[in-house]
């Protein structure tokens, strides 16, 4: 599956939350960066370029910071100009169908805010309704946002979190399988470099391995346990 990460922000060097996603892209070639304030800093979309970045990758997401409860301009004036009929939708519009959709949306406020009686008055979900319906005339099936809430004050561990987050819904088919996490986290365990960890970190990061491992034979059996009832 190859993902393209389209980004729409007018100050991206000046903010920690996007440096930090950028960072933490996975090593592969299967993800894109993209940028659009950067490539079009004139305003000029090209659009076939766009739309064959489209067509060439699986998974479609789109990041940016939440302004007034949407994107920034540029991605709007993206959407408006590329997702076009005949390419993106009517009888012949069908390059998108089938390919998966996301938001990666970075929020100054918390997250309780975001509901009925706090202090903005309606869900994080409930503001990302028109992309939902862009997916949906488009043809994508629409994933679950991954909202950032108040990343300025998140702690080293948090970011972690993050980091981890943020990689899985890049990569994995189904971002809610717990047995892809599972298995992406183990990968990433035995991929890690040791000359980076303090002396003895193989023995810890082999025992962690062992038991996410030990862990999925319970739940398995479990499983066919129940099944079987």
């Amino acid at each position: 599956m190859r993902t393209l990460v389209i980004v729409s922000h007018p100050d991206i060097q000046g903010s920690g939350s996007q440096q930090f996603l950028k960072e933490s892209l996975p090593t592969t070639n299967d993800v894109t960066f993209h940028h659009l304030e950067a490539c079009y800093p004139d305003g000029v979309i090209d659009i076939r370029a766009e739309q064959r970045l489209l067509r060439e990758h699986d998974r479609i997401i789109f990041q940016f910071p939440f302004y007034w409860y949407s994107s920034p301009a540029m991605l709007k004036q993206w959407q408006d100009e590329v997702l076009t009929e005949s390419f993106a939708f009517g009888s012949y519009g069908k390059a998108l169908a089938g390919k998966s959709f996301g938001l990666v949306v970075v929020i100054g406020n918390r997250e309780s805010e975001y509901q009925a009686g706090g202090r903005e008055g309606y869900s994080f979900s409930s503001l990302t309704l028109p992309f939902q319906a862009m997916a949906n005339k488009v043809g994508m099936q629409f994933l679950k946002p991954l909202g950032i809430f108040q990343f300025q004050y998140m702690d080293e561990a948090a970011k972690q979190q993050l980091l981890i987050r943020y990689q899985q819904y890049l990569v994995l088919a189904d971002i809610d399988s717990l047995k892809e996490r599972e298995e992406w986290l183990m990968q990433a365990l035995a991929a890690t470099s040791l000359t980076t960890l303090p002396e003895g970190s193989e023995f810890i990061i082999q025992a962690a391995i062992e038991q996410i491992s030990q862990a999925r034979l319970e739940l398995d059996e479990l499983h066919l346990y129940l099944e079987g009832m």
